[in-house]
């Protein structure tokens, strides 16, 4: 009986996808997704914006993991209680209006998506120049072939794009489990964790605005877990599979982030830390590997960093183009984007012009200026995502909510603030980038009005 009421909601919920990802693949994408190299680097960051205390770097990685996860917690309650591919595009259209949700959608289209894709394709021969011979034209021939291969990959259908997103991710926690076990298990030294001294030097506001520094820091290496709700349509039961997914991949690798960094300090003296960040050798946990395993632990790293990028540019390449379908399914999009496969159920066309911008940025310089434009809306359109909770459930009471989140409303009013502060605080800390990163919305408003106006003359003429 259960089974059958299964059933029959799901065939309710209309989709030309194929539902072939469970809560694991959901986990999966996730991890697969946030999981790169920055684990190895990214808490020498996190370390030196709390003035090298252990205890407040610590407490960051878990603050920042909390933080994500109630942003999470927004998006599981959107995602069940609208079941769609596109993500964030489809609330911001529900809850604020079409052009809303596209400008979220156009931003990660021109170059978002395909930005991401093109700087980690170059991250993963970047990794493996200790053991293999590339210069710079090599590495870019090297991220293109990476680039088509996935895509192509990917074409193939979202139960086989799971697969190896599955595998990946498994095969990137062994190295990592077995770095953090050995830590643990190895390590003679017992980290000082007080945050008494810090205190005492800098006040209790001080220390507070010392601690939201270092938690920012700690928030890149969350990103990614917006990603999975663009792929909701493809999730077998998204009611109940999509919040268990974000809740298990975010909580687990909040305890695996904050895990790490503290096996870390098993294992490094504290002046050793220091000096290495000083001296801008920032990859504390290769250090750690190299130590418990020898010759063996660089290899072991740059094993890890190679499937974790891996896993992580599979993953983009999976997840965006469901959003580029949906902009084309709204209305306001290419048509061409809004058609699947006939039989493998995937949006080929997204696939195939997401790879092709991809390229286009690979053999682009200035990458990293060109990513970073759309960090400013990217936290802007997220803010934003998380007010829909409350906007959409004054002006959609009907819809049945499956899941809603923890604690609300002060889960929502704190995360929001949060995320309106990493706003303003991006704003001021780099006003040209922030102000330049509005030419991309910019340009998708015309896309926007062009495609109304075409919109409303054949509506006229039909």
């Amino acid at each position: 009986m259960n089974n059958q009421k299964h059933v029959q909601e799901l065939s309710s919920e209309r989709t030309e996808f194929k539902r072939e990802i469970g809560v694991f693949g959901g986990v999966s994408i996730i991890g697969g997704i946030m999981i790169g190299s920055g684990i190895f680097y990214l808490g020498s960051y996190v370390l030196q914006r709390t003035n090298y205390n252990y205890g407040l770097a610590i407490l960051a990685w878990v603050l920042g993991g909390i933080i994500s996860l109630f942003g999470g917690l927004c998006y599981a309650e959107l995602g069940a209680a609208m079941p769609k591919a596109g993500g964030r595009m489809v609330y911001l259209t529900e809850a604020y209006h079409p052009c809303v949700g596209f400008l979220a959608g156009f931003s990660d289209w021109l170059i978002g998506g395909p930005g991401s894709v093109a700087a980690l394709a170059i991250a993963l021969p970047t990794a493996l120049k200790s053991f293999v011979d590339l210069n710079n034209t090599g590495i870019k021939v090297f991220a293109i072939v990476l680039i088509i291969g996935l895509t192509i990959y990917n074409c193939y259908g979202v139960k086989l794009s799971s697969i190896l997103q599955n595998i990946s991710m498994v095969a990137k926690l062994v190295p990592i489990l077995l770095i953090l076990g050995g830590a643990l298990l190895c390590g003679k030294i017992t980290p000082d964790l007080s945050m008494g001294n810090e205190m005492a030097s800098h006040g209790t506001a001080g220390t507070i605005s010392m601690l939201a520094f270092a938690i920012v820091a700690s928030l890149w290496a969350y990103e990614g877990w917006t990603n999975l709700n663009t792929v909701t349509e493809e999730i077998k039961n998204p009611k109940r599979d999509l919040p268990l997914a974000l809740i298990i991949g975010i909580g687990g690798i909040t305890v695996l982030y904050a895990l790490f960094n503290y096996a870390i300090y098993r294992v490094l003296p504290y002046e050793t830390v220091v000096e290495m960040i000083k001296s801008e050798n920032y990859y504390l946990g290769t250090e750690v590997a190299k130590l418990i395993f020898g010759n063996a632990g660089g290899m072991l790293v740059t094993a890890a960093m190679v499937i974790a990028i891996f896993g992580s540019v599979n993953g983009l390449v999976l997840a965006q183009p469901r959003m580029y379908y949906a902009m084309s399914k709204e209305g306001h999009f290419f048509k061409s984007f809004g058609k699947l496969h006939p039989k493998y159920k995937v949006p080929t066309t997204a696939l195939i012009v997401q790879a092709i911008i991809s390229i286009i940025l690979v053999l682009m310089r200035d990458l990293d200026q060109l990513t970073n434009l759309v960090v400013f809306q990217t936290m802007l359109f997220n803010f934003l995502v998380v007010l829909a909770v409350p906007i959409l459930r004054k002006k959609m009471p009907e819809i049945e909510r499956t899941y809603k989140v923890w604690f609300y409303p002060v889960s929502v009013i704190i995360t929001a603030l949060i995320f309106l502060g990493l706003v303003i605080s991006t704003f001021f800390d780099d006003p040209v980038s922030a102000v330049t990163g509005f030419i991309v919305p910019a340009i998708g408003v015309v896309f926007y009005l062009y495609f109304d106006k075409k919109n409303k003359k054949e509506e006229r003429t039909a």
